[in-house]
């Protein structure tokens, strides 16, 4: 029997071979033999201030924003609660009291 790599999310001893996959039964993590040695990469977000950004922070929005459709704006200070990180241009998914559902680009904001 040969050795088969660890996991390279988990680093999971368990891994078995299916086909020409290697599956992780800990993390469900699924790649082809050779591609382990690639690295998984995150992209980082980050705010008007350089802080890291991640899933579930509170941001302060630094300037007043005009929001496309409406007669009112973002204030300046608005605070947003549990945001998530997204791909794209607007790379902040969030819900804002009083304004719903929103995408914001992170340099526009800072970490509380």
């Amino acid at each position: 029997m040969s050795a088969l790599p660890n996991c390279p999310i988990c680093n999971s001893q368990y891994t078995y071979e299916d086909g020409d996959l290697l599956i992780c039964p800990e993390c469900s993590h699924e790649w082809t033999a050779g591609s382990e040695t690639e690295q998984i990469q995150e992209k980082i977000v980050k705010d008007a201030n350089g802080n890291v950004l991640q899933d579930g922070d509170s941001v302060s929005v630094i300037k007043d924003l005009k929001v496309k459709g409406s007669s009112s704006a973002l204030k300046m200070g608005t605070k947003v609660k549990n945001i998530r990180l997204v791909e794209g241009d607007h790379n902040i998914d969030c819900y804002i009291d009083g304004f719903g559902a929103m995408k914001l680009k992170s340099e526009f904001v800072k970490k509380i």
